[in-house]
């Protein structure tokens, strides 16, 4: 049992605020491409990001694990992204410190979705079986994922001006 829920009930919670996490910060990432007034959507995807971090290691597991060293790195991400976002308000360097933490965070995020949709979808699995997924049609769907968020980042990059 995890905060007093069962391995299962607890593996729905982590999924829904990992889902939640995503949405939101895809929203966040297209509304960064123009004007941005991040309002309180930003604040949701780190939050839930961050909820999905700490969600992860409370998952019974013997020693260090792949998925560990991802939501380490996360956390790591996401501290400097709410310090650029909140303790520093996107001034100078801060606002493309916050575009690189935040967009690789959700990156990650995106990352161990497809491993775990490889993993639990059964038709997914036998294009990629194993644990962790091996094969071809694994590497083209985490290569394309890849070259998405390389080009979305390149773009919020260029265009990210918070008002």
């Amino acid at each position: 049992m995890t905060l007093g829920l069962s391995l299962s009930a607890f593996t729905t919670l982590h999924v829904v605020i990992s889902l939640t996490a995503i949405v939101a910060g895809l929203i966040a990432m297209f509304g960064m491409l123009g004007p941005y007034k991040s309002g309180g959507l930003a604040g949701v995807f780190l939050l839930f990001t961050i909820l999905t971090s700490v969600t992860g290691f409370m998952f019974p597991f013997n020693g260090i694990t792949p998925g560990i060293l991802i939501g380490i790195l996360s956390v790591i991400l996401l501290a400097i992204a709410c310090l650029a976002l909140y303790g520093m308000k996107l001034t100078g360097a801060w606002r493309w410190i916050y575009v690189l933490t935040a967009l690789i965070s959700l990156y990650l995020n995106v990352f161990v979705l497809v491993i775990q949709s490889f993993l639990k979808i059964s038709p997914l699995h036998e294009l990629a079986p194993g644990n962790p997924p091996a094969g071809p049609a694994f590497a083209v769907v985490q290569g394309i994922v890849l070259l998405f968020f390389v080009v979305m980042i390149i773009q919020v990059w260029r265009r990210f001006e918070p008002v």
